[in-house]
């Protein structure tokens, strides 16, 4: 009910915010006008529905073995995003290696558009930190790194962020940027609080020392990507492992997302968060919502870079549709890349879906045209 209920929002919100064409001006004063410049070239012209769909989605692998299914979805399903999952502590030297076998396939000719493979992973420190081994830091929780100078932060950051690039992974999903408002409200805050992801407990903290990270990574050739909009700090059970969770305490005008505008110029990525908020739309997950994405993050914050979901594979909250019906109302929503991190079993369903829904929707192939551009600005920034 609640997913048919959405659907028809979402089809709603696209009709609603579908731009109109501009109308040409006239020629000021009489005689020859004077020719236009050169049109900028459609970075998506050319490319066939499965190659921009294979731009919007970044599939897992475990961080120390080539998954079959994410070959098989980067070699015949044109995906261009990598996930390295898990926790690992082979080093720079072998992961490069795990990347390597990635960047190397040869996509089956016309599924895959010409972009570098994105490699992504979770470093954010202390319990969240995918990569170890030789050649990578040990990182400390983002609680820890509150208590680090900001410019001493970002250097550190930078550091991390090198090795990061020196075994092929170019994206971090982080820094975490949610808003936990006391010691005792984290203890009841699982997915961040639980495991000491925030960086203090005021915004001002977080706004200094996640922009620090975010600045320091990005400087340093890996893109961050700021989490969990609109903010997962006030929860009291996991999207990964409970449904229905449901925030109560964040609203447009809340500190949490006061604290992301503030950071939005230090990154070009934001993660949607797949809690429900009632204090902003009720009737859907945020990472489905158009309210949330498109309206809140797009359109009042005025974000331009890339909107990235959470894993739409395994998570817990979201088992109430089928996967490619998560895919579809996500980019429906307004998100551009759709992270399928823990299961990539159910990759082809999804990828199949949106392409199905791309070749039988007009408006939703814009949609997903649109978000094809952004993924090619993105990789060329």
């Amino acid at each position: 009910m609640l997913a048919a209920a959405l659907a028809l929002a979402a089809a709603t919100s696209l009709a609603a915010c579908a731009p109109a064409a501009p109308t040409p001006k006239p020629s000021a004063g009489g005689g020859t006008a004077h020719p236009s410049p050169s049109a900028t070239p459609d970075p998506i012209a050319g490319l066939s529905v499965q190659q921009k769909v294979g731009l919007l989605f970044i599939v897992g692998t475990p961080a120390t073995s080539a998954d079959p299914a994410t070959i098989d979805a980067v070699t015949n399903r044109g995906v261009r995003g990598l996930f390295l999952a898990g926790r690992s502590r082979a080093g720079t030297s072998a992961t490069a290696q795990l990347v390597a076998q990635f960047t190397g396939i040869t996509p089956t000719p016309g599924t895959a558009a010409d972009v570098p493979l994105t490699v992504a992973t979770d470093q954010e420190g202390g319990q969240v930190q995918v990569l170890r081994g030789p050649g990578f830091s040990d990182i400390p929780s983002a609680l820890d790194q509150g208590g680090i100078d900001p410019a001493t932060l970002k250097a550190s950051a930078a550091t991390w962020a090198a090795e990061l690039r020196s075994a092929g992974v170019t994206m971090n999903l982080g820094p975490v940027a949610d808003l936990v408002g006391s010691p005792a409200e984290a203890r009841g805050n699982p997915p961040i609080g639980g495991y000491d992801r925030q960086f203090g407990y005021d915004p001002d903290t977080i706004v200094a020392h996640a922009g620090a990270v975010a600045e320091g990574m990005r400087g340093a050739g890996v893109a961050p990507v700021l989490k969990h909009f609109p903010g997962l700090g006030h929860v009291t059970a996991n999207t990964d492992t409970a449904n229905d969770v449901t925030d109560r305490a964040v609203t447009v005008d809340s500190a949490d997302v006061g604290a992301f505008r503030r950071l939005l110029p230090s990154t070009g990525a934001v993660m949607m968060s797949n809690a429900v908020y009632a204090g902003i739309d009720p009737s859907a997950p945020a990472v489905f919502s158009p309210v949330v994405v498109t309206q809140l993050l797009r359109q009042q914050l005025g974000f331009r870079g890339l909107i990235v979901t959470d894993d739409l594979s395994a998570t817990a909250q979201l088992k109430a549709w089928a996967p490619g019906d998560r895919a579809v109302l996500a980019l429906a929503a307004g998100c551009d890349q759709l992270l399928v991190s823990a299961d990539a079993s159910v990759a082809a369903s999804m990828i199949d879906a949106v392409v199905a829904r791309a070749q039988s929707d007009p408006r939703f192939a814009a949609t997903v045209d649109a978000a094809a551009r952004r993924v090619i600005a993105d990789r060329r920034s």
